[in-house]
């Protein structure tokens, strides 16, 4: 009989299995190249949190694409993460930056998109040839999701590892089916697609659609723009520094969350930001 995973409680124990001590000998290249493709007009926070929280967390090298109306705002907000411009319709992010995206990719080991990125036909059509195209781990978030939510097929037929961080009203874009419960609901949704599915909220849950993981650190003071986007740039960094993507994501969940509370224990809830979490993950990892 096969044996039966029950859920597990994430803990400070996998940061120390997908975060080891560095080599004295070693260098930038070994902890990762990250492509983020984040932001548009209006949404210029996102790709600064997301490689911010990235560079917080060890990568060794970030390039950021954005779209080229936004470039000299978060090129003057983002200094040791790498900056570069796209082409771009109306301050998001058009088909035309495909070519320059897709010879990125094939440099990197983990890659981000969505957040930030906006809606249009245009940007649906760009997302999911991105996804056709990518063999490196990649994390669809935010507005990535709500692009891929009517090409499911696009997702079950990618070649590359892919993890999904909907909150509550973007798994309801993924799927209507109903669940006898919140990790029920993610694993089906998780098998249907062959992705890990981190299921935002509280409580998160981190499954693969077999083995699951629950996450209770976080408080309400992180229920903010942008703590998301935090999210997303940690997650990215454990798969570019080479972390699987299941573990990657609940010690993602598990070290946002734990930011957050230990911000909240300095600042409160209602003030905290999601720049305070990014400054506390100093004090959770290696």
């Amino acid at each position: 009989m096969k044996p039966v995973w029950i859920a597990k409680r994430t803990s400070a124990d996998l940061i120390r299995q997908v975060c080891p001590l560095r080599a004295p000998d070693s260098h930038k290249g070994d902890y990762g190249r990250l492509l983020l493709i984040c932001g548009a007009e209006g949404y210029t926070g996102a790709p600064y949190l997301a490689a911010q929280a990235a560079l917080r967390t060890g990568a060794g090298l970030i390039f950021t694409g954005v779209p080229r109306s936004v470039y000299p705002i978060v090129a003057s907000k983002l200094h040791a993460p790498m900056v570069f411009p796209l082409a771009d319709t109306d301050g998001k992010l058009s088909m035309q930056a495909l070519p320059q995206i897709l010879e990125r990719l094939r440099a990197v080991d983990a890659c981000l998109l969505g957040p930030g990125l906006g809606r249009s036909e245009e940007l649906d059509a760009l997302v999911c040839e991105i996804v056709r195209h990518c063999r490196c781990p990649l994390v669809l978030d935010a507005d990535g999701i709500n692009a891929a939510a009517a090409h499911k097929d696009v997702l079950r037929e990618a070649a590359c590892p892919i993890v999904l961080t909907p909150h509550e009203g973007e798994f309801r874009r993924l799927t209507s089916a109903e669940e006898p419960d919140r990790i029920s609901g993610a694993k089906a949704l998780a098998k249907e697609l062959g992705a890990i599915v981190l299921r935002k909220g509280h409580e998160t849950i981190v499954t693969d659609g077999e083995r699951s993981y629950v996450n209770r650190t976080g408080n309400a003071g992180m229920a903010t723009g942008g703590s998301g986007d935090v999210l997303a740039g940690i997650l990215t960094a454990l798969l570019g520094q080479g972390a699987g993507p299941l573990k990657a994501a609940a010690a993602a969940a598990w070290l946002h969350g734990m930011a957050g509370d230990l911000a909240a224990m300095e600042l409160g809830q209602y003030a905290l930001t999601p720049t305070d979490l990014i400054g506390q993950l100093s004090r959770l990892l290696p």
